[in-house]
């Protein structure tokens, strides 16, 4: 329900205040943004605490077409190399502003933060974590090196009021990697369909994510691309912002890093969509291509495998000659790959924005001294 339609029902709709924080690398800030829109429109107060690398024009565009409320910090994140006098710097930053904003929820998209001498119930949203990372790309435990990263976790889990993770492998994997985990509860990511997918699509293959993330696994796709009939085009980042290093592309027709509103149009126009992922603890991207009617090759991994079992083909990340041949089977037969696309259509359906507001709002009204979010106007 919409705040508009809420006071047309005789609900109340006082304002409530979050305070979010937020980063303009990836997944986070398509989260953070849909969200605080969602909440506002519904009636909250959100300001948005940014840190780490600074958004691009088309990023601060998207923030002022939204309507949306930020403060920026120009902080390193938690997992960027030696970020820790940045933590330090960022948690009295952000006290400051729970002091001057006063929300009734603090809302972190991190973990090291929450155990700080917060006055509000905090809660944290897991998108990811380098531990989890680690071990679904390098097959082991995370080096010593990370020490004190896992320590700081631990202890930003163990202090949230709420845990929340958009699957449920994701809530596994912080179980397993760092133990107590304060409640503990699976509310998906959503997408906002803006339009019905379109009939045609052209002959091509489409990803969009991070060259530089190892657990994207576009590599995979880079090396496979040269032996498909059908071009392959990668939008994302080439650099990675932690230390600087440039990841090549060859192989596929690489766009660079390109607005959200571009890479919908790719969604529309391609007919698969593929991301062999190692690691992906929700997949916004692939949320969106199946909204827009893509047929779906994607990493056999629990996490897509918990969204996507039945709507998508699954292909072992390391298993380059699979992709190859999945990727060709799909091309040659154009009567299974619509009906995938169909089905695909079909599943992200059941992601709604309205659902992930509604579930949002529900927690913080549960949250001890929040009865201003008792009615939740926003869903």
């Amino acid at each position: 329900m919409t705040g508009a339609a809420a006071r047309r029902s005789g609900r109340a709709t006082t304002t409530r205040r979050v305070l979010m924080t937020a980063d303009a690398v990836g997944g986070v800030w398509q989260y953070a943004t849909t969200l605080a829109a969602a909440l506002q429109e519904g009636g909250a107060d959100v300001l948005i605490a940014l840190m780490g690398p600074k958004p691009t024009q088309d990023q601060r565009d998207e923030l002022s077409r939204r309507g949306l409320r930020v403060v920026e910090g120009s902080y390193r994140l938690e997992w960027m190399e030696e970020p820790w006098d940045d933590v330090r710097a960022a948690g009295e930053w952000l006290l400051g502003l729970e002091r001057a904003f006063g929300p009734d929820v603090v809302h972190l998209n991190g973990y090291c933060h929450a155990a700080l001498p917060w006055q509000r119930p905090v809660v944290v949203v897991a998108h990811s974590c380098v531990r989890s990372w680690w071990r679904a790309v390098h097959g082991e435990a995370a080096p010593p090196s990370w020490e004190r990263y896992s320590r700081e976790v631990a202890r930003g889990l163990r202090a949230a009021w709420q845990v929340v993770a958009p699957t449920e492998a994701m809530l596994r994997a912080l179980r397993d990697e760092y133990g107590g985990v304060q409640g503990g509860r699976v509310i998906p990511n959503a997408h906002v369909a803006v339009e019905p997918p379109p009939a045609t699509k052209a002959d091509m293959i489409f990803a969009a994510g991070r060259v530089w993330d190892q657990a994207k696994n576009i590599r995979a796709l880079c090396d496979v691309a040269p032996s498909l009939p059908w071009p392959v085009y990668v939008a994302g980042d080439r650099v990675s912002p932690a230390d600087g290093r440039e990841e090549p592309a060859g192989g596929v027709r690489w766009l660079g890093r390109v607005p959200g509103q571009v890479i919908r149009e790719w969604y529309g126009r391609t007919a698969i969509y593929a991301l062999p992922a190692r690691y992906e603890p929700f997949g916004l991207s692939v949320l969106e291509a199946a909204s827009a009617g893509c047929a779906l090759v994607l990493g056999d991994i629990a996490s897509l495998r918990e969204n996507w079992d039945g709507a998508a083909v699954f292909v072992a990340p390391d298993d380059r000659s699979g992709l190859a041949a999945r990727l060709t089977e799909l091309i040659e037969d154009p009567a299974r790959r619509q009906a995938l696309a169909a089905r695909a259509v079909r599943r992200a359906s059941q992601f709604t924005l309205a659902r992930m507001t509604s579930a949002y709002a529900e927690l913080y009204a549960s949250a001890p001294g929040t009865g201003a979010f008792a009615n939740a106007p926003g869903c």
